[in-house]
């Protein structure tokens, strides 16, 4: 009998992958700011286009987990902003929030 493990290799990887954008979303909108929505677009096209060329299915898949997480970031950027203004996470002293 022949095991195939590459429902758990996407799903471990799936889950490191949200795993690292929650925390890169908050540093994104503490240091950059809002304007950071645009590194998670491009970021998410890059990795789109990847997935498109690799012919390796499960890394094909990675990727595409990578650009949707990178699509899905640009909203959670700006979800970020409104959980700063009401405190519930530290602003960056060191820029001007308008």
């Amino acid at each position: 009998m022949e095991i195939n493990i590459s429902g758990i290799i996407i799903g471990v990887a799936t889950f490191l992958v949200i795993g690292l954008f929650h925390p890169l979303v908050i540093k994104a909108e503490y240091h950059i700011g809002v304007k950071s929505w645009w590194l998670f677009l491009v970021a998410g096209v890059l990795f789109a286009i990847a997935s498109l060329l690799v012919m390796d299915l499960v890394i094909s898949i990675i990727l595409g987990v990578v650009a949707f997480s990178s699509f899905w970031s640009i909203g959670e950027v700006f979800q970020q902003k409104k959980k700063v203004e009401k405190g519930w996470f530290p602003a960056n002293p060191k820029r001007k929030r308008k």
